[in-house]
């Protein structure tokens, strides 16, 4: 067609005796619709309700027209629906469906955040290690644990690393996350996560994260003494030689069972047994010896924890445990031994 107009009447002529006429001028129409359905299940997973109880909003509260759950839930669904550039928020913002994402009236409702108020909500936050707790304890912090965690993320469909995991019996990733408390308080702060294939080993990607953050928590927090926990996954030569070398850093890792493991915890064991039958109740020992690992460049320091379970109505129970740690044998440690009676000893925290 020559002229830019729609002439649809010859297009259409056998369709009825009257003329046809197609206009494209719906203001209100979207691709996007298919993104209620995520509206949805965000809102029974409270994924971002979840996400938005967490950063703290530094802006004036009266001057505050887009809060942070709205951003988070505009900038989130954007992504969702393929617009990863802010930019594109330009043309979004005044968009029926994303409004209605965003629980505004899709005709009536005002428009959403604009471009630059989305750019600063990403680029505001300090991205400095433990910046809002460093300023919370005044840069001092006697001690600083460090748990490293692989975990399951399991996929649908033909993703690509998403490899099937036996343990876990299932196809999907197996991210590695790190966690970090301070002193001797409960609670335990994400700091970072890697995302890995689903066959990935446990201590795949540990030395490159915590060789980047320990430079950092050591400028965010001189003189701390740091406390890294992993469990049996992460014995590996490699990252155990890493461990050693720094004077500061001290760690428990534990170990995987095998055989000559096994054979040097029955002497143990058959101590703890007699404590257990004495005492009539759950016993605990500790014994310690150094251990090479054929692997291994060096021996290390290998601590036994036999402990004899012992619960109402049923017979009582074996339940070794091996660790490697580098802590030296004080007043802490036995502190930390401690712990170990009370929980596995992957998942005992260091707060030395």
């Amino acid at each position: 067609m020559a002229e830019p107009t729609t002439t649809p009447c010859w297009l259409f002529s056998d369709l009825a005796d009257k003329l046809v006429v197609m206009q494209f001028e719906e203001r209100q129409g979207s691709s996007d619709g298919g993104a209620l359905l995520l509206k949805a299940a965000d809102r029974r997973l409270g994924l971002t309700r979840a996400l938005a109880a967490g950063p703290e909003d530094g802006r004036q509260a009266g001057k505050v027209e887009h809060g942070l759950d709205e951003r988070l839930r505009q900038r989130g669904r954007a992504i969702a629906c393929g617009y990863e550039d802010a930019h594109a928020a330009a043309r979004l913002a005044s968009g029926p469906v994303h409004r209605l994402l965003v629980g505004r009236d899709p005709g009536e409702g005002a428009d959403l955040a604009s471009q630059p108020t989305l750019w600063r909500f990403e680029n505001t936050p300090d991205r400095k290690p433990g910046a809002r707790h460093r300023r919370r304890l005044q840069g001092r912090a006697r001690g600083l644990p460090i748990d490293l965690d692989p975990t399951d993320d399991p996929t649908h469909g033909a993703q690509p690393w998403a490899l099937f995991n036996g343990p876990y019996d299932t196809w999907g990733y197996l991210p590695l996350r790190g966690f970090l408390s301070f002193n001797d308080e409960p609670e335990q702060y994400l700091f970072t996560a890697g995302l890995r294939s689903g066959k990935a080993v446990a201590w795949q990607g540990a030395r490159g994260i915590l060789r980047r953050w320990l430079k950092k928590l050591r400028r965010a927090f001189p003189g701390v003494r740091i406390r890294i926990r992993l469990d049996g996954g992460f014995a590996a030569p490699r990252l155990l030689d890493f461990l050693d070398a720094p004077p500061d850093v001290k760690y428990v890792v534990a170990m995987a069972k095998n055989a000559g493991l096994q054979r040097q915890a029955k002497r143990p064991l058959r101590q703890a047994r007699r404590l257990s039958r004495r005492t009539g109740k759950t016993a605990h020992l500790y014994p310690e010896a150094f251990y090479a690992a054929r692997p291994w460049s060096h021996r290390r320091r290998r601590v036994i924890k036999a402990e004899i379970v012992r619960q109402a109505g049923k017979h009582p129970k074996d339940n070794p445990r091996f660790l490697i740690p580098n802590l030296r044998q004080t007043p802490a440690w036995r502190r930390l031994l401690a712990h170990f009676a009370q929980q596995a000893p992957e998942k005992v925290a260091l707060s030395l």
